[in-house]
């Protein structure tokens, strides 16, 4: 006699996508391409760009459903005027019929790197989601500036979203590194499916920099450029793997953002 399998074991892993760019992202779309065979796709994203926003909670309302087929087939997508970091609240509490197995932010245009990470809204999602427990991937392509808040056409996503399943897809088999809240993976300009991977650590240096713009009426802030040097980015660093080695960045993230100051140290600065 055949052995039934119970509904539960039968059902694929619900994966949740997730982003900072908004729901017409071609950076989503790839991806969403790419995990569609892993298991049932939810997304749930920013109506509008969202670049910047962080771990923001800001706006609200119902979460609009949006048709977004994948390779002719129509995936079950949200996009709501709120920040990514709400998105993902939206996801889980809201627009979600069952607990996700995974949920990936991603792919964010322009790398998310260095000691800025945290303004990144493709990191703030990461972070809200693990936040409630859940296993996270972070993907993200390095892009020339100008683009970060763009849905341009002109990005080839392709390897990207290959190294984004080829994560997920451990993820779901081992589960999350131990230790780990986020997986965040940032994939160079000219990666091919051949490129090695590093693990990293989040670099502790600037990577983007303001630039002052005198105007009529004072300085402006408006804009910021890239501040790599290549003598300055740490051996084990984000920085130096993607932006001077040229390979894929594992960085294992943590909500812990507690300093590790020994004993020591604490009696030589006082109680």
């Amino acid at each position: 006699m055949t052995k039934r399998k119970s509904p539960i074991s039968s059902l694929q892993s619900l994966i949740v996508l997730v982003n900072d760019d908004g729901i017409a992202s071609p950076g989503l779309r790839a991806l969403a391409g790419a995990l569609r065979d892993l298991g049932e796709l939810l997304i749930v994203a920013p109506r509008d760009q969202q670049t910047s926003r962080g771990r923001a909670f800001i706006g609200g309302g119902v979460a609009e459903p949006v048709d977004f087929p994948v390779d002719g087939k129509r995936v079950r997508a949200f996009a709501v005027a709120a920040s990514p970091a709400m998105a993902v609240r939206y996801a889980v509490l809201v627009c979600a019929e069952r607990r996700p197995a995974l949920i990936v932010s991603g792919i964010n245009y322009g790398e998310n790197v260095g000691n800025g990470v945290t303004i990144s809204g493709t990191i703030g999602a990461a972070l809200e989601a693990a936040s409630m427990r859940f296993p996270v991937l972070a993907v993200s392509r390095v892009v020339h500036a100008k683009y970060h808040f763009t849905h341009s056409d002109e990005i080839d996503f392709a390897m990207a979203a290959h190294f984004g399943k080829k994560f997920a897809r451990r993820i779901l088999e081992r589960g999350m590194p131990r230790g780990a809240d986020v997986v965040n993976v940032n994939v160079p300009e000219n990666a091919r499916a051949t490129t090695p991977w590093r693990w990293t650590r989040v670099s502790r240096r600037n990577y983007y920099r303001s630039i002052i713009t005198p105007t009529p009426r004072g300085k402006t802030l408006d804009t910021y450029e890239l501040c790599l040097d290549p003598e300055t980015p740490e051996p084990d660093s984000d920085v130096r793997a993607v932006m001077i080695d040229h390979v894929v960045s594992v960085s294992p993230l943590t909500l812990d953002l507690t300093a590790r100051v020994t004993e020591q140290e604490k009696a030589r600065w006082g109680r």
